[in-house]
């Protein structure tokens, strides 16, 4: 034993050097070993039906609609899950949901779901219905068609159109798969008017209050739902007003077991996510590169300190240090000394 530890210490340097090249070598091959750890999968659903459309929410200041302002929290929400996170971004309109793709791992796909973020648009909505309560069944028949468990965040203003009433609010007594799903609300309960669009996304009016009128005992049908473009515009007095459907989510969110937060900040929607369980529990590899070049750079600097003992370092340091302090003595002397001539 002491024959090697003399040896070691004649060839320190050497061997060290050798050793920061093996550590660095096999980081490079990027090596990684099975790890039984939570993961995290998320559904994000994304509401672009027409209320959406509403100005109602600010960002820095400036005046923006709900599906803008939504945009915004989706890309900060998912700028901050840690890698290994996966993602799958959801459509609902209507009485439904759809999927854009299977979740992906969101740091090699970062670019692409941002992406997906930037060119959520109301035109893309297959209704101008908006029906929350009903399409919580194809939201969950959606999820357990996916690769893979997810946890579902809804962003929402929650505004059901044509309202509730008697015989057309769905029962949720039966409904399985809303456990530990979260509501986002999107909006403001002073609300706002809502825009009647054309096909080029320019303001041709706002809908009036007769478009969310109902006929006592039966569902409403929409004009959207028929395929009929409704080009009718509300007087400056008869404008709809939506507002976010607080209430309505909260006592929602309750009968299926979910959580209803209000969309203040992308932080408190971070915050509800890290209650959520994790999606699953699965070994995945756990990536032994950053260990192996942390490992190598220890090596460099052990061989630098071999060349330099650390009382010589010491004593360096304290050489600097009087140096600076005596130019310090010197600069002010000199000023002192020109204060005093002029």
């Amino acid at each position: 034993m002491n024959i090697w530890l003399r040896r070691f210490i004649k060839h320190r340097d050497s061997v060290l050097l050798g050793l920061a090249l093996l550590f660095l070598l096999g980081a490079t091959l990027r090596p990684s070993i099975p790890f039984k750890h939570n993961i995290y999968t998320y559904f994000l659903v994304a509401d672009i039906s027409q209320s959406m459309n509403t100005s109602d929410m600010t960002i820095r200041g400036k005046k923006v609609t709900r599906l803008a302002y939504m945009q915004n929290m989706m890309h900060e929400v998912v700028g901050s899950l840690p890698c290994g996170t996966k993602v799958s971004i959801g459509l609902y309109a209507g009485n439904s949901v759809a999927a854009m793709y299977s979740p992906i791992e969101i740091c090699k796909n970062f670019a692409a779901i941002q992406d997906t973020i930037d060119h959520l648009d109301w035109r893309m909505a297959w209704s101008g219905n908006s029906r929350l309560r009903e399409s919580l069944f194809v939201t969950a028949k959606v999820v357990r068609g996916l690769s893979e468990p997810a946890q579902v965040v809804y962003f929402t203003d929650g505004e059901e159109a044509p309202k509730l009433h008697a015989f057309n609010t769905k029962n949720l007594e039966e409904f399985q798969g809303g456990d530990d799903w979260i509501f986002v609300g999107i909006g403001t309960e002073e609300g706002d008017a809502i825009p009647k669009l054309s096909e080029d996304n320019q303001v041709i009016g706002y809908w009036s209050n007769e478009s969310f009128a109902m006929q006592p005992g039966i569902a409403q049908i929409s004009e959207s739902t028929l395929g009929v473009r409704d080009d009718n515009v509300a007087g400056e007095n008869d404008r709809y007003i939506s507002k976010m459907a607080a209430e309505y989510m909260q006592s929602l969110t309750q009968e299926i077991g979910a959580k209803y937060i209000k969309g203040d900040s992308s932080y408190a929607v971070l915050q509800a996510m890290k209650t959520q369980k994790p999606a699953r529990r699965d070994i995945a590899p756990l990536p032994l590169g950053w260990l192996l070049a942390t490992l190598g750079g220890l090596c460099i600097i052990g061989t630098y300190a071999s060349r330099q003992p650390l009382r010589q370092i010491r004593q360096n340091l304290k050489i600097y240090h009087h140096e600076i302090r005596s130019r310090l003595f010197n600069r002010s002397e000199a000023i002192a000394h020109d204060n005093h001539f002029q």
